[in-house]
């Protein structure tokens, strides 16, 4: 996974619409929704807080969660898809997660795991404990947790009851187009179990897209790219949502995509900015309106297939390498911490550990 290209954009270009989240996600918000009947306990947060006590329509909660998100200011406009919301704030909250029988990881470099985290401190390796003790499931061994570093993926496909097919520099068409991904991990004799699907992906598809505005690509040939990597983002939930696929049942989990220079553009603040390949800023309003539209169309996707999405971009926004900037949209206080590595682009520990959290409190929910 690669830079989220939405920072390259300088701040008073239209960023202010992408907010900070109303404080760390501590406080829990129910929705009044009837999809789940999962304690609070089972989310992070007080179980006595009045946000909890007190019912509230998607509007509410949606603007509890994030302190001024708006179309209009040029962010995602989550709330034209009508969304329901997690009470955790982390993501969507539109399936009953339970009964699971085998997990499946797809997607990127951020799923497989990237040196200097060591293999136990990757996401899906800290995700793939939990989620076989809440479903009892055989845990994946030391071949499928590790990282083969000639090949960019694990070992393994399988091992216990988890697939692994996510692979560094992995763009949309790899999930069933270009490669098989999906293919690799659902083969049809395993489509008989209740499968819980795990994806990050769309990073690399982003950066290639700045890589098409510094060669200087007409812009209607970059909006066409967009619209086709985001479409096989559809096309791939779709595929594995389709009613009769799964008999026994499926869920889907997806990410949207973060950034790491805490929405200010500056990509210099992260240390190894030469080294990653980052250099000037690009200004270009379309390159914005493209990322801002990818993220619409990923909760599109999450509601048109009753799957789930992950609010990626606005956990981590404050965690970026500008966190101790108090004047900083995303700042968060001065116990903040910075969740990505000196790649820029990868979760440090911290931050997979945050990644596993994320998506364990939208299956639990």
């Amino acid at each position: 996974m690669l830079l989220l290209t939405l920072a390259c954009s300088p701040v008073s270009e239209g960023l202010e619409g992408i907010a900070a989240p109303a404080g760390d996600f501590s406080t829990p918000i129910r929705q009044d929704t009837g999809s789940s009947e999962q304690d609070t306990e089972d989310t992070e947060g007080p179980a006595d807080s009045e946000a909890v006590q007190d019912s509230a329509p998607t509007a509410t909660a949606y603007e509890a969660c994030f302190s001024a998100i708006s179309g209009e200011e040029g962010g995602p406009d989550y709330e034209q898809f009508g969304p329901v919301i997690g009470s955790h704030c982390y993501g969507t909250d539109h399936q009953d997660i339970t009964g699971v029988q085998r997990v499946v990881f797809l997607g990127d470099s951020v799923t497989v795991g990237t040196p200097p985290s060591a293999d136990a401190e990757f996401y899906r390796n800290l995700l793939a404990d939990r989620l076989a003790d809440r479903f009892g499931l055989d845990e994946p061994d030391w071949t499928w947790q590790g990282v083969n570093l000639i090949e960019g993926t694990s070992y393994v496909i399988e091992s216990g009851d988890f697939a692994h097919c996510a692979k560094w520099g992995a763009r949309a068409d790899d999930l069933m187009q270009d490669k098989t991904q999906v293919l690799d991990c659902m083969p049809e004799e395993t489509r008989d179990e209740v499968t819980l699907v795990v994806i990050t992906i769309g990073g690399n598809d982003l950066n290639s897209l700045t890589q098409g505005f510094m060669e200087g690509k007409p812009t209607d040939e970059l909006w066409e790219q967009t619209r086709e990597f985001v479409g096989l983002v559809r096309e791939t939930v779709e595929w594995i949502k389709e009613p009769g696929r799964f008999p026994s049942g499926v869920h889907v989990v997806f990410t949207n995509l973060y950034e790491f220079t805490d929405a200010t553009g500056d990509v210099t603040s992260c240390p190894a900015a030469g080294l990653a390949g980052y250099g000037e800023a690009i200004t270009d309003p379309a390159l914005e309106e493209m990322v801002v539209w990818s993220m619409e169309q990923y909760m599109s996707v999450a509601v048109d297939t009753d799957s789930d999405m992950l609010f990626l971009l606005e956990t981590f926004c404050g965690h970026g390498f500008n966190y101790e900037d108090p004047d900083g949209r995303c700042y968060r206080g001065d116990e903040a911490e910075l969740w990505f590595d000196l790649t820029c682009i990868h979760p440090n520990p911290t931050g997979h550990a945050k990644i596993a959290e994320m998506f364990e409190a939208v299956v639990a929910e």
